[in-house]
């Protein structure tokens, strides 16, 4: 007799480019607690310049969130692991991953300018590298900073990285998350078979 094993889905608050609005990350510390997510992914650019590192993880740890993070171009991976090994449930996947139940997240930080640059082969590396320990679970979600070539982010005249677009075309995951381009704040679409949210500074709330 087959028994129905129900599916447990993982709410996730995912943001990008705080640069160090320690009012935005209050707000969304107290959003991800109301609507009691699993998971807060925050997609790079947490500070400005490196200039901003204080209450930005804090609140959420505080909100008792497991935080996933990533570089963006405006701080080093140092800083990010640093953040990353100060607070508890806090974890830097920029070239790792993290499982929850069955879904697996990987990702990639940096950009194309700034304090944290990183090369076209070096995205696609590490991204493969995170891949590899996801790829036999049901659902995936890869995170970058940077936006992939060929997606609408590309509208406000910032090329998009090559090396993202080859990832979502060979791991196929279900979504990806991406900032970085301030302006393209919400904008949603499909590549492949990947949905892909470019979050930046307009948080977005799912369940995968």
């Amino acid at each position: 007799m087959e028994r129905k094993i129900m599916e447990k889905k993982t709410k996730i608050l995912a943001v990008g480019d705080i640069h160090g609005d320690t009012g935005l990350v209050k707000k969304l510390a107290e959003k991800a607690k109301k609507e009691n997510v699993d998971l807060v992914i925050l997609a790079g650019d947490l500070t400005l310049a490196e200039s901003s590192t204080k209450n930005i993880i804090g609140p959420f740890v505080k909100a008792k969130k497991q935080v996933l993070l990533i570089p963006g171009n405006h701080e080093s991976i140092a800083t990010a692991d640093f953040l990353a090994e100060l607070y508890p449930n806090t974890k830097n996947i920029h070239g790792y991953s993290f499982v929850k139940n069955d879904l697996g997240i990987f990702g990639v930080g940096g950009g194309d300018i700034g304090l944290h640059t990183v090369r076209e082969a070096e995205i696609f590396n590490l991204l493969r590298k995170g891949n590899e320990k996801v790829k036999n679970l049901k659902k995936k979600i890869m995170v970058t900073h940077m936006h992939p070539a060929e997606s609408k982010a590309e509208i406000f005249g910032f090329k998009g990285s090559r090396a993202i677009t080859k990832a979502i075309k060979q791991f196929s995951p279900d979504i990806l998350i991406t900032a970085h381009i301030h302006e393209a704040s919400g904008i949603e679409e499909k590549i492949g078979k990947t949905k892909v949210i470019n979050v930046s500074r307009k948080e977005k709330i799912f369940e995968i």
